[in-house]
């Protein structure tokens, strides 16, 4: 049996085909494993559960019919949809973890996050982050009709965009969009653990690590602008590829 690991799907009316390559991966691999982690960014954007949007209707029902077969389904909200909400959870049978978890995988204990908490380089990032995170930002920004939650979305990815443009001017795209070594090892420590898997920084790779003496491996998830990234664990191991 095997655990599937995916993130950053990033899936929106804008790139049809990667919301058909999830569908055919959610009918076709996914049924029969021992549980499917979607770690965040599983939506280029998300305004809130009351958004009718056909791709959420057709994720969630698709998810649904996964958790029907038997096959559990477990979500870590990303920086791009930190507002699904429970409502859309329950619509689509998947169980919201917090951001970091702390899963057991075949008798080991192994760290689960989104991967943004790692990049504390970024500080505007982190200011944001926080700021956003706020439940009394987030009650306020619900409270807001829909059509200007929508505007207010597609303004922060513009200044995303406008921001990630400016650190390739100053050179310092690739240090500061990445994790911060210092904070990747503090993470180890705290959570007293050998394996850490998050997404996030579409940097898909597995990197071996002496923490401390001991011996820890970080697995990066691969993001499905172009195809999709899947990593598939069992008891002999991890085998992290691209699909599609």
């Amino acid at each position: 049996m095997t655990t599937l690991f995916i993130s950053d799907l990033h899936l929106d009316a804008e790139r049809p085909q990667i919301t058909e390559l999830f569908g055919r991966f959610l009918r076709g691999e996914a049924r029969g494993s021992d549980a499917l982690y979607i770690l965040g960014d599983l939506f280029e954007a998300w305004v809130g559960d009351d958004d009718p949007s056909d791709t959420g209707a057709f994720v969630a029902a698709e998810l649904r019919a996964l958790g029907e077969t038997g096959t559990p389904v477990y979500f870590i909200r990303g920086n791009r949809d930190f507002l699904l909400g429970h409502d859309y959870a329950r619509r689509a049978g998947m169980t919201i973890l917090p951001d970091p978890s702390v899963v057991m995988l075949y008798g080991q204990p192994t760290l689960l996050m989104h991967g943004d908490l790692l990049c504390t380089d970024d500080v505007a990032y982190q200011q944001f982050r926080a700021q956003t995170r706020h439940p009394q930002w987030q009650a306020q920004f619900l409270a807001q009709p829909l059509a200007a939650r929508i505007a207010f979305a597609q303004q922060a990815r513009a200044a995303s965009r406008a921001h990630q443009s400016g650190l390739k001017h100053q050179g310092t795209m690739e240090t500061i969009t990445d994790v911060a070594p210092a904070t990747v090892v503090s993470t180890f420590v705290r959570y007293d653990i050998d394996t850490l898997i998050h997404g996030h920084t579409h940097r898909p790779a597995v990197h071996e690590l002496d923490i401390e003496g001991r011996p820890c491996r970080r697995i990066v998830l691969g993001d499905w602008y172009d195809q999709g990234s899947v990593l598939r664990a069992d008891a002999n191991g991890f085998d992290l590829q691209a699909i599609g």
